[in-house]
């Protein structure tokens, strides 16, 4: 169901990104290659997309500084920075790396009954960050004409962000992930386009390329990119599962409108 006040981002206006990678270094699970994504992603969108400098926030867990730890409270609050005083005809960017898992679902808003979260690297003490609460901070306070793009290198991000439509690499609409009743509520009028490392219900790997270490996802996706700068929907979906396909994971495509 598309917000009756859709409109389309010219992307004309401010352009602003939060880039998160955890490898939660020392504890369970440990991984080796969301740091070095977020900030391959980070000189990405400064090299080759002209973001500035100043209008990025990067969470990693090997920063010096506390205030650019990705710990709970610093990952909710650049995401509330990074749509603070959005207008229409901005592009923003958000994306993460880490670890991502499947809960019960807690107010009956996913047809497989399961809200997909992320982990932050405090989230032992913290807590994880819930779907709703992604969605929340990041979707709900988008006016329109704003565009949102987020990339979920995360295993079980396939509906990270809770948005109606999901694609098919042939472009075909796939069956709402949200359950009747809540489309409305999920549905907004800026443009919002997640592209995810896996299914719900599959997962995303950390590997190596190149000899340095990366997570499976955000490789592709800049990989893709740099090769095919102006792909179509269609083009960038289809080529992300076949960089992935030997890690047998299914990046996922999901937008707020039909496109």
């Amino acid at each position: 169901l598309q917000h009756p006040d859709f409109q389309l981002s010219k992307c004309t206006g401010r352009k602003k990104a939060v880039c998160i990678g955890i490898n939660y270094a020392g504890q369970h699970s440990q991984l080796e290659g969301c740091v070095n994504d977020a900030k391959n992603v980070y000189y990405f969108l400064i090299d080759r997309l002209d973001f500035q400098k100043h209008d990025i926030i990067r969470l990693t867990d090997d920063a010096p500084d506390p205030r650019n730890l990705p710990t709970r409270a610093n990952i909710l609050g650049a995401m509330r920075w990074l749509v603070r005083g959005a207008h229409r005809h901005d592009s923003l960017f958000f994306h993460y790396s880490g670890h991502g898992a499947q809960v019960q679902d807690r107010n009956g808003d996913e047809v497989d009954g399961y809200d997909e979260v992320i982990f932050p690297m405090d989230y032992s003490d913290a807590g994880t960050i819930i779907d709703d609460d992604l969605h929340n901070n990041l979707v709900k306070p988008l006016p329109p004409g704003c565009r949102l793009t987020a990339v979920f290198d995360s295993c079980h991000s396939g509906s990270i962000l809770g948005r109606c439509g999901t694609y098919h690499s042939d472009g075909r609409v796939k069956s709402s992930t949200i359950a009747r009743g809540f489309h409305r509520d999920k549905a907004s009028p800026a443009e919002v386009i997640c592209w995810s490392g896996s299914a719900d219900s599959g997962t995303a790997s950390d590997t190596h390329e190149g000899g340095v270490a990366v997570g499976a996802m955000s490789y592709a996706f800049l990989t893709v990119l740099l090769n095919n700068p102006r792909p179509t929907y269609e083009e960038l979906l289809r080529d992300l599962r076949r960089a992935t396909r030997k890690y047998h994971q299914k990046p996922q495509l999901s937008t707020s409108h039909d496109i």
